[in-house]
């Protein structure tokens, strides 16, 4: 793995999707991620960031659920595929991601300068 965009496209390809509960937001919440995912967002002003914060979540999610969903951040596909980062509504893909993917992924995410979504 090369560079940061490369190691995100390989590490999105390795985490499941499932079915969420409809209307459900519960890992919607302030999160960081890396520069390089951020910079795939769109700019939201301090306001909105503000706003967000004051609820509790992200600046992102909007009446209809995730804005950026497609380009949401590695930390919020993880959320339900691991025993680690359980769905409180017991949502999760039919084979949880691999130890293995778990772990490049929390190392991606210790080793890259973190900033508020």
């Amino acid at each position: 793995m090369n560079n940061n965009r490369e190691i995100i496209a390989i590490l999105r390809e390795r985490i499941p999707s499932f079915e969420c509960v409809k209307g459900c937001h519960d890992c919607c919440g302030p999160v960081t991620t890396s520069s390089e995912e951020m910079s795939r967002l769109p700019v939201k002003t301090d306001a909105e960031h503000e706003a967000a914060l004051d609820e509790w979540n992200c600046v992102h999610l909007g009446p209809k659920g995730c804005e950026v969903y497609e380009e949401r951040p590695l930390i919020c596909r993880v959320f339900g595929t691991t025993p680690n980062m359980p769905c409180p509504n017991g949502c999760r893909p039919t084979e949880m991601i691999d130890s293995k993917t778990e772990g490049q992924i929390h190392h991606y995410i210790a080793n890259t300068r973190q900033v508020l979504v």
